[in-house]
């Protein structure tokens, strides 16, 4: 089997952070030896997190098993998503925001043993549903955690309390039309001035 080299579009910022992360938890743990160490463990983590890389290929790469290289990946986002803020610690950034932008976007993913939940009409594949807000130049600010891929963006919206939190802060907010039209704050009677939509797209 061949090898070659390739490179992640991420800094070693991202990447210490992330080994810091594995580091701290091994030792909190007490964990016995491993295969690969916190860097390692960390940039093949992130190879597949930003590469979609796929865990044979990773296996290979990294001379362990692809059980293992399942275990680490998944060690990885589990303690990368213990740093995530809710949507509460978020809104104290997001109220300071001139205006937030939120969309909704589809995540691919695998198929699984319950399909239909995650497949996605609009975009014709399975995946999963996350809502985001950012600030006005794009950057991301808060990320929802995932619904199935067949919830549509205004429920997803609704169901993590977006709309409310926006509406409640009176946050400037603007999103793209929904599929039959509505915006998401236009539909939730938000007071004049907030969350003004911009077309569909």
């Amino acid at each position: 089997m061949l090898s070659y080299p390739s490179t992640i579009s991420l800094s070693s910022r991202t990447l210490n952070h992330l080994a810091d992360r594995i580091r701290s938890h091994r030792n909190q743990r007490r964990s016995r030896w491993r295969r690969l160490d916190a860097g390692r463990q960390a940039l093949l983590a992130l190879a597949h997190l930003r590469n979609g890389d796929t865990y044979t290929r990773l296996a290979a790469g990294f001379a362990v098993g692809v059980s293992t290289a399942w275990r680490y990946v998944q060690e990885a986002i589990a303690l990368l998503a213990t740093t995530a803020d809710d949507l509460a610690t978020a809104m104290h950034r997001i109220r300071r925001l001139a205006y937030a932008i939120l969309d909704g976007t589809l995540i691919p993913i695998d198929r699984v043993a319950e399909q239909k939940p995650y497949y996605s009409g609009k975009h014709k594949r399975h995946g999963v549903n996350v809502q985001v807000i950012a600030d006005a130049a794009g950057r991301l600010v808060w990320a929802s955690p995932a619904l199935p891929g067949s919830v549509h963006d205004l429920t997803a919206a609704r169901t993590h309390g977006i709309i409310e939190a926006l509406t409640s802060e009176e946050v400037m907010t603007f999103a793209d039309k929904t599929s039959d039209g509505r915006n998401c704050q236009a539909a939730a009677r938000a007071p004049a001035g907030i969350g003004k939509a911009v077309a569909s797209r």
